[in-house]
């Protein structure tokens, strides 16, 4: 299966090349994306504080074109098979999983969301954080979940790290509106902490029903906790820059931006997986000529 899925990988990226034609990147941009102007004291990537996602609804086909072959980019390291996420009958009653089978838009399934009781995150928080962006992404970034700033606004990623996601977004040459933005949980754990397993395994139904309708090319894992709970994996550091697969999709794990924060010498690490992404949609940094 692996090799299937790897050489339709390689089939399509012509086509992605082609398409997109080999964009440079700006080196302006770049730089902003490695300015430390907010680095503090490091601490362990799985522990720091997670950043959530609310979408503010858009309009979408209920009859969504099919999904064109997924690419990796050539030269790129080894494709890896994650663990086989493990068959296990549900918790939910079936009056509770229906709706996010029959949500046939982004817009339908936040209305769902808004409302759900699942867990003991729901009691303690501000609002519901679906996802924000493009319902026809090829790019799709995904979290661990809400910290203050966004329970407060009901956003993904508008704090400190969001600013710093924006930079990342940016020096790939895309905008945060191109890209779509979800997390693991669409509720802030208290202060902070990491969403404990039945948290996610309640929320993970209205993750799985966003990917299907978005249909993106390519997921970035943003941190350990996402890495954990979507590909059943342990290790950021030693996952991270590596080619994964999650529901046909290839993913790409790196250090989520709060780490980066903390440990701003992860940057270049970082920069490296995000270039291999760059490179499924055409897109090549070259450095400036110093004259």
């Amino acid at each position: 299966m692996a090799k299937v899925f790897f050489d339709e990988l390689l089939e399509s990226i012509a086509h992605e090349q082609r398409k997109y034609q080999a964009v440079d990147v700006d080196d302006a941009v770049l730089k902003e994306f490695f300015t430390d102007r907010q680095a503090v004291p490091a601490r362990p990537e799985a522990a720091l504080p997670r950043r959530v996602d609310r979408m503010a609804p858009a309009p979408q086909s209920s009859t969504p074109a099919p999904p064109s072959p997924r690419p990796e980019p050539p030269g790129a390291r080894p494709f890896r098979q994650a663990q086989p996420e493990p068959t296990r009958p549900s918790t939910l009653p079936p009056d509770q999983e229906i709706p996010l089978r029959q949500a046939a838009s982004l817009e339908e399934l936040a209305a769902i969301t808004a409302q759900c009781a699942r867990c003991r995150l729901a009691p303690t928080r501000n609002h519901v954080v679906f996802g924000e962006g493009n319902p026809q992404a090829d790019l799709m970034f995904i979290g661990e979940g809400p910290g203050r700033d966004e329970d407060l606004q009901g956003r993904p990623f508008v704090g400190a790290a969001g600013q710093l996601l924006n930079k990342m977004i940016a020096a790939m040459q895309f905008t945060r509106e191109s890209v779509y933005i979800a997390n693991v949980v669409k509720c802030r754990p208290p202060g902070n902490r990491n969403p404990e397993p039945d948290e996610a395994a309640s929320c993970i139904g209205y993750l799985n029903r966003q990917i299907e309708l978005i249909q993106p090319k390519v997921i970035v894992l943003l941190g350990a906790v996402a890495l954990r709970f979507l590909l059943k994996l342990e290790g950021i550091r030693s996952k991270r820059g590596h080619w994964y697969e999650y529901r046909g999709i290839p993913v790409m794990p790196t250090y989520h931006p709060a780490y980066l924060l903390r440990t701003p010498g992860g940057k270049a690490d970082a920069w490296d997986d995000l270039q291999q992404v760059m490179k499924v949609f055409g897109k090549v940094y070259q450095k400036p000529v110093r004259r």
